[in-house]
């Protein structure tokens, strides 16, 4: 098995269970890690032999920026359903780190794994 990842994908979206936090866009960072076999890809040099860490990331950020979430836990949820359904990724673990939620910390977040490897 191999890994094809994204590290520290930063998105703006509204987050979090306080008033406040319903009014005002937060940043908030996604680590996705994505089981796949590259060996065809790397025998063609052909994108369409691998998973394109481009057309998910984008479509990870739109979905994220034009989505509402009360807890981290609901996104991670929902984001690694739609790169396992909309990018057949059999196995992923992803990380949502939400910085500065807490003022003596310098982030929290949520980390999950999904599927098979």
């Amino acid at each position: 098995m191999d890994i094809i990842f994204i590290t520290d994908l930063r998105v703006e979206t509204i987050i979090g269970i306080y008033d406040w936090e319903r009014t005002t866009q937060q940043t908030v960072s996604l680590d996705i890690e994505m089981a796949t076999d590259i060996q065809a890809a790397a025998s063609t040099e052909d994108i369409e032999n691998t998973l394109n860490y481009k057309a998910i990331s984008k479509r990870v950020e739109s979905f994220i920026a034009e989505s509402q979430f009360l807890l981290i836990e609901t996104m991670a949820e929902q984001v690694a359903t739609l790169i396992r359904e909309e990018f057949g990724v059999s196995w992923l673990r992803l990380t949502v780190h939400k910085p500065g939620a807490l003022s003596n910390s310098t982030d929290v977040g949520v980390r999950i794994e999904r599927g098979s490897r």
